[in-house]
């Protein structure tokens, strides 16, 4: 259960960061945010651990900044796999989309946590 509550919060989050930022767009919940938001959990939780591996030296540089970038990059795999999900520019439209969800996921991890 808690893991459809994530994955709405995930897709309403990609809608309100769709809103907030011109170039970042969503056509609409069902089902472009919805399979976007599935897309992206399964983006962050197979290539994300690996990128940040493979990137460790450069992260430990930036103090984890190019994390965000590595969100950035999986934004833009995602939004060139799903219809009706796309971005203009990776900078600064994917780097600020991700630092936005990163932000919204944030405070809903507060909330929905156990």
């Amino acid at each position: 259960m808690n893991l459809l509550i994530r994955l709405l919060l995930n897709a309403a989050a990609l809608l309100v960061v769709a809103y907030l930022l011109p170039g970042f767009m969503v056509d609409n919940f069902w089902p472009a945010a919805i399979i976007a938001a599935l897309i992206l959990g399964i983006a962050n939780a197979i290539l994300k651990p690996i990128l940040v591996i493979l990137t460790l030296p450069i992260n430990i540089l930036t103090l984890g900044l190019f994390t965000f970038i590595i969100n950035a990059g999986l934004l833009w795999i995602v939004a060139s796999w799903v219809n009706g999900f796309s971005i203009d520019k990776f900078w600064p439209t994917a780097v600020l989309g991700a630092v936005i969800l990163w932000v919204i996921s944030w405070f809903t991890n507060g909330i929905t946590k156990n």
